[in-house]
């Protein structure tokens, strides 16, 4: 998966320069989902109309990514600026349009067998 995420960098990059910044574009693989990925994300922009937002993310990921590729992608959830989840994340590492990666945790009492932050900042 890390080639994907690496393909996925590339559409975060692209939407940030199109759209405004994300505090959150971030790759998980829960360990009772194998092999199938969610996508959570979080910026002012995506939460102002969530469903034209989703519409655009995967246009932009389907560019990129190959058919079999995408299967591998559950679903693509935008987060309130609120979120217990984003506020967890904030509080640990930092990353704008890299590839932070991580694997066996516990996060908000689900267990996550690998993850990929391409992007976790806190926005002002």
């Amino acid at each position: 998966m890390r080639e994907q995420a690496k393909k996925l960098q590339l559409v975060e990059k692209i939407l940030s320069d199109a759209k405004g910044g994300f505090e959150l574009f971030a790759l998980f693989l829960r360990e009772d989902s194998p092999n199938k990925w969610d996508l959570l994300i979080s910026s002012d922009w995506a939460r102002n109309n969530k469903k034209a937002s989703l519409q655009l993310i995967i246009k932009e990921i389907q560019k990129v990514l190959s058919n079999q590729e995408q299967v591998m992608l559950s679903r693509v959830i935008v987060l309130d600026k609120d979120d217990d989840a984003l506020k967890a994340l904030h509080g640990g590492i930092q990353v704008e349009h890299g590839l932070a990666e991580i694997s066996d945790i516990i996060f908000l009492g689900l267990a996550i067998k690998h993850a990929y932050l391409i992007t976790s900042k806190h926005n002002s």
